[in-house]
């Protein structure tokens, strides 16, 4: 339902608004566009949620207790991981590809500060929430290309 409401609404407003800006002429582009709106509307979704699951993670306060806090967090960003994997169908492989390996990575150095609280554990995960941070970033950029919103 919210993906038909989402190209709905990009039909309207490719058509310059709801009112269709007061002209006929031009009208039936939008309306062609429509049926790839919807895997873009899907993709665009998706965007939106890695972003706000990426933007938890980075915000997390890294401490000798946060290590199963940590954890959860990379599971929920590597599930919207997946799912922009999913429809963006391969185009965007070598950044997911860092992202995952980045989660990877940060997962493990969080099994070691879950363990083995130490300052040097912190330090591995302050360092690995950095990577994750890059590799995140560099991916909502290529899908700033298809989705504007995701981009920030």
């Amino acid at each position: 339902m919210v993906t038909l409401a989402a190209g709905l609404l990009a039909v309207a407003c490719g058509s310059g608004g709801l009112y269709g800006g007061g002209s006929s002429s031009g009208n039936a582009s939008p309306a062609a566009s429509s049926p790839a709106a919807s895997p873009t509307s899907a993709l665009c979704q998706d965007a939106a949620a890695l972003r706000a699951s990426l933007n938890k993670l980075k915000h997390v306060n890294v401490s000798l207790g946060t290590g199963d806090e940590i954890k959860s967090d990379v599971a929920d960003v590597k599930e919207k991981l997946n799912a922009v994997r999913a429809q963006s169908h391969g185009e965007l492989q070598a950044q997911t590809t860092a992202l995952k390996t980045a989660l990877i990575k940060l997962q493990g150095a969080a099994s070691t500060l879950s363990s083995n609280p130490s300052a040097s554990a912190v330090s591995a995960v302050v360092a690995d929430l950095r990577e994750v941070a890059s590799t995140g970033s560099s991916l909502l950029a290529a899908l700033g290309k298809k989705c504007p919103s995701s981009s920030a």
